[in-house]
């Protein structure tokens, strides 16, 4: 008989198995699965006229303590009070969704638009935005100071109000710092 075939005769009994280690029929079902999988995938590692059965059973007991030193590394957190502990400022803003800064800088005109991305987001100089313009140093100096408040009244920032941001775009075009 083909071992693949075979396979399906031995199922009750891994399960059977799979529940003495599991202790629970939904993890030892888990379990059950993953052992078929493995096996299926190696089946050509399978020696013919060897004892299937004891094959099986070792794929299982294998995939199972592997499972619990998986989890024994791994610590429970129910509440999230570690995940909490454990994460990382994001790399975009974190005082702002960048959504609602998206919706804010939509909202201003063309020309404000156009002055904080240039001097803002893309590190031009006065000088250069203004040749770009093809206005005067002062009217971009103008343009970005009015645009730069406006952004802050859309985005319902005080004047003495930290921003905690960590995108260096967002940070040049709301502050007047240089992008990185």
């Amino acid at each position: 008989m083909d071992p693949k075939e075979e396979l399906v005769e031995h199922l009750p009994a891994m399960r059977a198995f799979a529940i003495s280690l599991t202790r629970n029929t939904a993890a030892a079902d888990d379990l059950v699965q993953d052992a078929v999988v493995k096996a299926w995938s190696n089946f050509d590692k399978f020696q013919p006229g060897t004892n299937l059965r004891a094959w099986l059973f070792t794929i299982l007991r294998n995939t199972f303590y592997s499972h619990y030193r998986k989890r024994r590394r791994e610590v429970e957190d129910p509440d999230g009070t570690m995940a909490g502990r454990l994460s990382e400022k994001p790399a975009h803003d974190g005082r702002l969704a960048m959504t609602d800064f998206k919706e804010a800088f939509a909202k201003l005109n063309d020309e404000q638009r156009e002055v904080l991305i240039l001097v803002g987001a893309e590190g031009f100089s006065y000088e250069d935005a203004a040749q770009m313009c093809g206005c005067a140093v002062g009217t971009i100096k103008s343009r970005t100071n009015r645009a730069r408040k406006r952004l802050a009244e859309l985005m319902h920032l005080d004047d003495d109000e930290e921003l905690q941001l960590t995108d260096a775009a967002t940070l040049a075009v709301t502050q007047g710092q240089p992008a990185a």
